[in-house]
This record gives structure tokens, sequence and C-alpha cells, in this order.
């Protein structure tokens, strides 16, 4: 399994059209096995504090460490991935039916031809579960790379309140969602910005939700034995046999 790092900035604004961020966030994020690790650095990339950043490697290595054995523990976490990236895999799945599309024009993009279109909920579409009921509030525009017959930008429209988490939850009409993707290695199509602009209840507060996160420095790194002895090498610790075991 390849797994690949990278660097986020997060960025939460007070409102959609704010210019200025209220808080930022930048953090190299690695996949530890069973769990994804954010620590944080500084604008430059390196890090602000020497030791915190070594102790968030340590703890990393611990994490990827645990991860790399084949005990039942391990075992029973790799289920409920799979299970997670199941249920992902089938929802984006439902989304070639749920909607209607419509071509709407060609967009170039870095000398590339992207195909733009629109998506309306299909009537005809029968939800199978509350996740999917959701598509039928939601409208936009998608644009597709047709050379690489990959997802290039999604942007998304709530039409009606949406409630979620067993009704503990709603998100309001007129939230905004979009997302860009880009080549970012040979072959590997992944989010390079996504900003969420959501707005609505949770309990019995308002919640308003404006963040934008840019996405950079992909690297691959591999599955968590690989992982582990890159780690254990940048921290200075012996590598051993981990890919041995």
């Amino acid at each position: 399994m390849d797994l690949y790092e990278r660097v986020e900035r997060v960025e939460q604004h007070k409102t959609s059209g704010d210019p200025l961020a209220a808080d930022v966030k930048i953090s190299r994020v690695v996949p530890a096995g069973t769990g994804v690790d954010h620590i944080p650095i500084g604008p430059d990339g390196k890090p602000t504090n020497a030791d915190a950043y070594h102790a968030e490697l340590v703890k990393l290595e611990k994490a990827l460490s645990w991860a790399a054995d084949d005990g039942h523990g391990q075992q029973d976490a790799y289920e409920k991935i799979a299970k997670k990236r199941k249920e992902r895999d089938e929802l984006i799945q439902a989304t070639r039916t749920a909607f209607l599309y419509t071509f709407v024009s060609t967009e170039m993009r870095d000398a590339r031809v992207l195909y733009k279109y629109s998506m309306e909920p299909n009537p005809a579409y029968k939800p199978t579960n509350r996740t999917t009921a959701i598509f039928a509030k939601v409208k936009g525009f998608v644009w597709i790379d047709p050379a690489a017959e990959q997802i290039a930008r999604v942007e998304g429209e709530v039409t009606g309140d949406i409630t979620v988490g067993l009704f503990l939850a709603k998100i309001n009409k007129g939230s905004h969602f979009m997302q860009e993707r880009y080549e970012m290695l040979p072959g590997l199509w992944m989010p390079s910005f996504s900003q969420y602009d959501f707005d609505g209840r949770k309990f019995f507060s308002n919640i308003s939700i404006h963040e934008r996160t840019f996405y950079s420095q992909y690297r691959r790194i591999g599955a968590p034995k690989e992982a582990l002895i890159a780690i254990r090498a940048e921290l200075g610790m012996a590598v051993g046999n981990v890919a041995d075991r």
C-alpha cells in the first residue's frame, strides 16, 4: 500500500469573504498506519520548536511501530479502516447515479483542457442510506480532465437544510464547498486546495465554519513498515529489520 505524506496549511476565516485568516495552522501530515499524525511546522516548512518537533516524531515512531506489527489489535484496526474505505468508495460510486450531469463548456487549466459539467440531483435516484439522502439537497459543478480521466475540480452548494448525526446537527441551506485536484506526482491525483463555508447548528448552538486548506509537498512514505524505517532514520535511530517482520 502506497501512502504519501504532505504539508497542510489550514486557514480559519470569520466569514467566507474575509481575505484575512483568523487562525493559521501548518502541519507535516504523515500517515501512521491506522491514523494520521499532524506535526506542527512553521511557514518555512521547518520546526518552530526543535524539542517539540522531536517529541512528535517519537510519538509517530511509536505509532508506526505498533501499526507495523501483526497482532489482533492491528488486524481489527485495519479491518475498520477497510470498512470505512469501502463505505467511502460506495458513496463516491453513488454520485454517478445520484446526479444528472450536463456538459457546460471546456476550460483551460495549465495548458490542459477540462470539461465542465453541471450536476443536479437525479429525481429518479433512490437513496440507500441517510448519507446518500444528502445528495438530493446538493447541486454544483464538476470539472473533468479527460486526458487523465480524473476529477480536477468540484464545487457544491447545499440547496436545503441537512440534518446530520441523528438530528443533533444541521447544515444550513446556502453552505458551499469546493476542492481543486492536481497530478501531484506522476499518476497521483490529490487535492491541492479545499474550501468549506458551512453555517448551521450543533446541539443547541449556532456553528459557522469557514476553512481553507492548502495541500503541498506530497512525498511517498509507503506502508507502515517502510515509513517506520524512514522515521527512525530521521530520528537517528537504528533501523533494524523492520521490513522483515
